[in-house]
């Protein structure tokens, strides 16, 4: 659906945005991650066209990013942009009209979301009147209203308690059912885990990782193992492994070891399957938070 292709994005002395490249494809949930100050709003805003590039293009369903995608693409920013004295319906109705809905049928989908996200008594309510997390039901009930093909949250569960968090999360995994495409910029690696397909991470200005999320965790995996076991055995390192942890719960032993390189686990398997009771081996895949930060230390210290 998206591609970005070799953006650049200069403000004065500063580089936001390197020579980035990146692909998000229809239907999917596409991570952009990165830390404070990486470049990943600057790339936003250009997609959303609020700002232009310096150099390089946008290509969106095959043509050329421009004005007439404005209503194909739905904008949550992590900068909330509600107008505090104004009423939630009307102003609901408002930001529908701007996309191009006719009064009926926006007033329709607005009672809709409303009931569906029990926000039934809001219609005249003022947004100063609402708590922060409340105000972000509306930004996103205005984000999704006229059905863009693309969705763009940034940081959308910012100000949610865990519980309306939960809701919004099933809304937008329900939304992308229903085919919709997103772009999901977050600093909450365990939703990354939850949600997205693909990412891509921003670290400098530079993107320095992507891919699908099931692919990335299993380059990023490094022989490593849980073991649990019953019996009186004593694991010790030696040339096939070492032993990075070790406990004991009740009558049973917990080893976290390393295989050495070119070591197969059946070697640690075979030797030890005849003197204990093996009750659970796992291979230790890392997080997309021990990942995220491995790539950007390892950028800051390059």
């Amino acid at each position: 659906m998206l591609i970005v292709k070799d953006i650049v994005k200069q403000y004065a002395s500063h580089r936001a945005l390197d020579h980035v490249s990146l692909e998000v494809k229809q239907g999917k949930i596409f991570g952009l991650l990165g830390p404070n100050g990486a470049g990943k709003t600057s790339l936003i805003r250009i997609i959303t066209q609020i700002t232009a590039p310096d150099s390089g293009e946008v290509i969106f369903n095959g043509e050329r990013l421009n004005s007439n995608h404005i209503s194909q693409i739905g904008y949550l920013p992590e900068e909330r942009g509600l107008y505090k004295k104004m009423e939630i319906g009307e102003q609901v109705l408002y930001l529908a009209k701007l996309k191009g809905l006719h009064t009926s049928e926006a007033t329709k989908r607005i009672k809709y979301w409303f009931e569906k996200l029990d926000m039934q008594g809001w219609w005249h309510k003022k947004v100063e009147d609402l708590s922060k997390g409340m105000q972000q039901k509306v930004q996103f009930v205005a984000t999704v209203l006229h059905q863009p093909e693309l969705i763009i949250l940034d940081e959308p569960f910012s100000g949610f308690d865990p519980v309306n968090a939960d809701i919004i999360k099933n809304e937008i995994l329900e939304l992308n059912r229903q085919g919709s495409t997103f772009i999901f910029s977050t600093h909450r690696m365990e939703s990354v885990e939850e949600l997205c397909d693909d990412i891509a991470l921003i670290n400098q200005s530079k993107k320095i990782l992507d891919g699908s999320v099931d692919e990335i965790k299993s380059a990023y995996k490094n022989n490593t193992y849980w073991l649990e076991y019953e019996g009186n055995h004593h694991m010790q390192s030696n040339d096939t492994f070492e032993i990075l942890s070790s406990e004991e719960a009740r009558d049973r032993k917990i080893i976290k070891l390393k295989l050495n390189p070119q070591r197969n686990i059946n070697e640690v398997l075979s030797g030890l399957l005849p003197v204990v009771n093996i009750h659970r081996l796992q291979e230790v895949i890392p997080s997309m938070n021990e990942i995220f930060i491995e790539k950007v230390k390892g950028q800051s210290h390059e």
